[in-house]
């Protein structure tokens, strides 16, 4: 009701003042836009673990895929800052790393490839960038595919305590472990900051912004 009360406001004023009409859809989206998110299931308390951890990814995401509304290809593959980061690159990005951390809490550090490997670099670049084909419509499909495998594993996993080895490199602890637990939370934390990173090259696109 209160975001509806915000919504009619601007309408008033709207009709009132024609020339307050672009900062007044400008406030309509922001508020379209916080209703979508608080829209989407929330959890009692008492909810078990894997229900919290569940809907805390789906608000990533949704922060993730929400820059996107609207864009085409085109759109979708432009840099906006001195970064490479484009959102059609980023929503590829997220959904290679969702992926492969899920792969991790069943396969282990195998999961993640050969650092050795002279191939992965080049594909760790072009994880970043849509390639000739790609489109935002694919990208953001292949995410809901990734997504669903992950929700069900978080779902199905027999212990969230359960562990698997890092694979080796500098930037992880020799001989450290993270259990699938941690690692959900690293895929939350990752979304979430990639959200961010979508936000701003979108808002620098045409001033749209995802939550104001």
């Amino acid at each position: 009701p209160f975001l509806e009360s915000i919504k009619n406001a601007g309408q008033q004023i709207r009709q009132c003042l024609p020339a307050a009409g672009e900062t007044i859809r400008t406030i309509e989206r922001l508020v379209d836009s916080r209703r979508q998110c608080h829209d989407l299931p929330m959890s009692d308390d008492g909810v078990d673990e894997r229900t919290d951890l569940i809907e805390s990814l789906r608000r990533v995401r949704f922060g993730l895929r929400k820059p996107l509304d609207g864009m085409d290809d085109a759109q979708a593959s432009r840099r906006t800052t001195v970064s490479e980061l484009t959102l059609g690159g980023i929503v590829k990005h997220v959904s290679q790393v969702e992926e492969r951390w899920g792969r991790f809490i069943v396969e282990g550090p195998d999961a993640m490839g050969d650092r050795n490997d002279p191939n992965r670099m080049q594909a760790w670049v072009d994880g970043f960038r849509m390639l000739d084909g790609e489109t935002v419509a694919g990208l953001l499909s292949h995410y809901e595919e990734v997504a669903a495998k992950t929700d069900e594993l978080v779902r199905t996993l027999p212990d969230l305590g359960a562990s698997q080895p890092l694979p080796s490199a500098p930037w992880f602890r020799p001989g450290a472990r993270w259990s699938a637990r941690r690692t959900i939370l690293h895929v939350i934390g990752e979304t979430a900051q990639h959200a961010g990173h979508a936000d701003i090259i979108r808002e620098a696109l045409d001033g749209a912004k995802s939550m104001g």
